[in-house]
């Protein structure tokens, strides 16, 4: 694996995952090494800033997740561009490895086993022959592996290749951000927001563009260009510029006079469907629409906000999550568009992983409850929900795994005796076994205040069995609500089969709630859903999956998950006053 100072934050996750992977094929108990490894790689890959500038800044003690071990690495790497430890531990091993375990559902072992038996071992080819082996039936001949292996990971290489390379909403607008914190720094900039997609807050973004209202141009462009973290100008001009960053992103500013800004704003936010319906709208009152403005008979008339753009149409303003060429337009004319949820409505965040350690089945928290409830309160909360993975089912007995969540309600009472600003809920996130079973014993659910359940494991299940699979875990009453509904990760892995209907048809009648998960490779459920399952009359609960105190301020893209559903402050759970939500909680109405 090529290992240089250069590397991206990409690059270096993917450098973190590599060694992770090394340390579980050695022998000797690895496991927390391990672990601070994958937790480096998740916290590296989800930094809003590059690595090499924190670095640069001396700030990587800022970035969760990134002990003194692991910064002393990083710290080696920008100096010298290696680092002797990792290529100690790689060497050992086929540069092909690293490269297969990019494809889903492709573990160490697994990449070992399959590089040894079918003897591949450069990076460069790996993925092509992995590709042709399985086309010849050579995978299914390997000893543990089999037909349905080899179909899966042919199945997997095609959904790799195809993958989606659009940047996630989390990333583009941490990109945009900073952008436009950088152009607000001279006075010439008198507005200036993002368009197209991302304004949209859609869950992946094709291309970063940004707009300015300014006094001068030339200056604005001057100032765009000389952004300091660029890696080169593509294109100056007298109203637009285009340059790219060093993860080869690229963005694009134009520049319009503030008088004729709103005209701008409104054509470049889009969607093309909701800008061909308007325009079509507009032809019927005998109007002509632009990006510099309004065509009449007689004169263009030019707009200065959306608002009155919109205005001069009758219509009134609609939010850019909306835009999307359904009926916004026609409730725009009659003024029913829905009164959107805020950021500012919400009230708590019920699914948290704090590093209260119940020995759980999947990844731990970083952050104590004290330094979770720091940053809840920052944010005006009123509550939090700890909801750490259950204990591991395969390593512990029931009265193992009663005794670590009597430990765990134990700290949270303490908590909540000494704090009287926030109150903790003692939650858990509980696997649902393949037959619908929950991962923990019945008497363990009596210690809860609510447990949400969730899949992380058989994916393939057909609609049918999935959808049984799921409803049987919620029936439980101390389970209120389904987290990241349709497991997909973004990019990486596509959602379950499910029958949605039905799904929602049993929330409703047994008052349980369904998550939007924040978390910025999942941001699920997808926007469509929640449209459906509030016009079925689903609650919906946003949280943020938190293993980390920063992670709380993820909801941001939640409420732009929900707000692109056609959400209202009533209809998600978490906008509850503390009082309410404790009733709600105990399986009161809506």
């Amino acid at each position: 694996m090529e290992i240089s100072r250069n590397m991206t934050n990409l690059d270096l996750a993917k450098l973190f995952r590599a060694v992770a992977a090394a340390l579980s094929l050695e022998k000797g108990d690895n496991r927390f090494r391990i672990i601070a490894y994958e937790r480096a790689a998740d916290a590296i890959e989800h930094s809003s800033s590059e690595v090499k500038d924190l670095w640069d800044n001396n700030e990587l003690d800022t970035l969760p997740g990134i002990g003194t071990n692991i910064a002393s690495h990083l710290d080696e790497l920008f100096k010298t561009g290696k680092v002797r430890h990792f290529s100690q531990i790689l060497k050992s091993y086929p540069e092909a490895l690293f490269e297969l375990l990019e494809v889903p559902g492709i573990g160490p072992k697994s990449a070992y086993k399959l590089c040894k038996a079918l003897g591949i071992s450069s990076a460069h080819s790996a993925l092509s022959r992995l590709e042709k082996a399985a086309k010849d039936g050579h995978i299914s001949r390997i000893e543990g592996f089999g037909k349905d292996s080899e179909s899966e990971i042919l199945r997997s290489l095609t959904e790799f290749r195809h993958r989606d390379q659009r940047l996630l909403l989390p990333v583009a607008s941490s990109i945009a951000d900073e952008i436009i914190l950088w152009m607000k720094k001279i006075p010439q900039v008198k507005q200036i927001y993002p368009l197209g997609s991302l304004r949209r807050q859609a869950s992946t973004i094709g291309d970063v563009d940004i707009a300015v209202a300014a006094t001068d141009a030339k200056i604005v462009i001057l100032h765009f260009i000389a952004f300091p973290k660029k890696s080169r100008v593509l294109e100056s001009g007298v109203h637009t510029a285009s340059l790219v960053l060093p993860n080869g992103c690229q963005i694009d500013l134009m520049v319009q006079p503030p008088a004729s800004f709103g005209s701008l704003l409104q054509h470049f936010t889009g969607s093309k469907h909701h800008n061909i319906l308007l325009r079509e709208y507009a032809l019927k009152k005998g109007l002509s629409l632009s990006e510099y403005g309004i065509k009449t008979k007689n004169s263009l008339k030019t707009f200065s906000t959306e608002e009155k753009f919109y205005g001069f149409l009758g219509l009134d303003w609609i939010p850019p999550e909306l835009r999307e060429g359904k009926n916004e337009i026609e409730l725009a004319r009659v003024h029913q568009l829905p009164d959107l949820v805020k950021l500012e409505n919400i009230k708590g965040d019920l699914q948290i992983h704090s590093n209260l350690d119940v020995e759980s089945s999947h990844d731990l928290g970083e952050s104590t409850i004290s330094q979770l409830a720091t940053s809840a309160r920052a944010l005006g909360y009123e509550y939090i929900g700890l909801t750490e993975h259950n204990p591991g089912r395969s390593n512990h007995t029931d009265t193992q795994i009663i005794e670590l969540i009597k430990r765990k309600s134990h700290e949270i009472s303490n908590f909540n005796r000494e704090n009287r600003s926030l109150y903790v809920f003692n939650g858990l996130e509980i696997d649902i076994q393949p037959d619908g079973r929950l991962s923990v014993p019945e008497s363990c659910l009596d210690l809860l205040d609510y447990a949400c359940v969730s899949l992380h494991s058989s994916f393939r299940l057909p609609r049918k069995s999935m959808t049984d699979r799921v409803l049987s875990a919620l029936n439980h009453p101390k389970v209120r609500f389904l987290a990241h509904p349709t497991a997909r990760l973004l990019e990486e892995r596509e959602g379950v089969e499910l029958d949605w209907e039905t799904i929602f048809a049993f929330c409703r009648t047994h008052a349980k709630w369904l998550e939007i998960d924040a978390w910025p490779n999942r941001l699920d459920l997808p926007d469509v859903l929640v449209k459906e399952a509030l016009s079925a009359g689903v609650k919906l609960v946003i949280d943020t999956d938190s293993h980390s105190a920063d992670h709380l301020s993820y909801m941001r893209y939640g409420i732009s998950v929900a707000r692109r559903g056609w959400a209202k402050l009533n209809d998600i759970i978490n906008t509850q006053s503390l009082s309410q939500i404790t009733g709600t909680m105990k399986g009161g109405d809506y």
